[in-house]
């Protein structure tokens, strides 16, 4: 017998993220947390304001990504605003980085889940929206809406 797929359970997601960008290139990351930072994402506290993934060194860093301090840690002393390191291939990131130098596209976290035991993170090549694009996405939105509603 095989052993049954489980889906990702969702901890949060990055609705912004939609609003202001154009998303493609979808990809999963691992995440360097520490122990306090694991127990307090568990408990869904987590905040994806401004948060975007910069490359220095060699090295994916989400930056920006708030995850509050888990309330019985202890007397370490947590940071809920430090840079965290993705857990990525180095051809990976290195593709990444040439996309966002070359195109001026940014990469933004899109979504926080569990996999495996795991906390992951789903990362997405994103290039800025204009006000223009804005309205034309609201307008396609109430126009499918209008239609599901005359379909029922």
């Amino acid at each position: 017998m095989s052993k049954k797929k489980q889906s990702p359970s969702t901890i949060a997601v990055n609705k912004k993220a939609r609003h202001l960008y154009e998303l493609s290139d979808f990809m999963e990351a691992g995440i360097c947390l520490t122990g306090p930072e694991v127990k307090s994402v568990r408990a869904g506290k987590v905040n994806f304001i401004d948060s975007y993934v910069d490359f220095k060194n060699g090295e994916a860093l989400l930056l920006s990504l708030h995850i509050a301090p888990y309330a019985n840690a202890g007397y370490a002393p947590q940071d809920p605003d430090r840079p965290r390191v993705l857990l990525l291939h180095k051809g990976e990131i290195n593709r990444l980085a040439a996309q966002v130098a070359q195109k001026g596209l940014t990469v933004v976290p899109v979504k926080l889940y569990f996999s495996r035991g795991k906390i992951k993170v789903e990362i997405a090549l994103g290039r800025g929206k204009k006000l223009f694009d804005h309205r034309e996405s609201l307008k396609r939105r109430a126009a499918e809406r209008d239609a599901a509603r005359e379909m029922a």
